[in-house]
C-alpha cells in the first residue's frame, strides 16, 4: 500500500515539474497610452450613410479619429482595443453605452500614428470632445 502511495506523488511530482518546465508563456494585456487625440470629418467618398438603431435609419456624419499610440514594450501588440469617450458641443455622449470605439491591428514598439473611423448621428452638434483615449491589447496575435 505504501509503495502505490509513494508511486502516486512521484508520478504527480514528475507531471507538476514537466508542466512547470514546459508551459507556454502567458500573454498578458498590455496597456498603450493614446495622445495627440483629434478628428476630422471623413473624405466624400467615406463619408455619406446613415445610422441604424431599432430598424430606423437616421442621417450621420462621419468623422476620421486620429492620433499617436505609444508601446512602451520591446515587442509588438497585437489587436489593441481602442476605448474612450465622445461628447458632442451639448456634452451629450455620441455612443452612449459604449467605451471600445474600434482597434488597432497591430502597434509595433515606440510611437506610431492610428486612425479610426466613427459614425455620429447628424443631429449631434459638433466641435466633438474626446475624452479618456486609452488601448490595450496583446503581444501575441488573438487566435480565434
Amino acid at each position: 500500500m505504501w509503495l502505490r502511495s509513494l508511486t502516486i506523488v512521484c508520478i504527480s511530482g514528475i507531471i507538476s515539474i514537466f508542466s512547470w518546465v514546459y508551459s507556454p508563456a502567458a500573454s498578458a494585456l498590455t496597456q498603450i497610452p493614446l495622445s495627440d487625440i483629434s478628428y476630422q470629418e471623413c473624405p466624400l467618398e467615406l463619408s455619406t450613410g446613415n445610422v441604424t438603431s431599432g430598424g430606423s435609419s437616421r442621417a450621420a456624419n462621419c468623422f476620421i479619429v486620429t492620433g499617436t499610440a505609444k508601446n512602451m514594450t520591446n515587442k509588438t501588440v497585437y489587436d489593441a482595443d481602442i476605448f474612450g469617450r465622445i461628447y458632442d458641443a451639448n456634452n451629450n455622449s455620441v455612443m452612449q453605452n459604449r467605451t471600445r470605439l474600434g482597434s488597432i491591428n497591430e502597434v509595433p514598439p515606440g510611437e506610431s500614428n492610428f486612425e479610426m473611423r466613427i459614425t455620429v448621428p447628424a443631429n449631434q452638434p459638433t466641435p466633438l470632445k474626446l475624452k479618456q483615449f486609452k488601448a490595450s491589447g496583446f503581444t501575441s496575435k488573438v487566435r480565434y
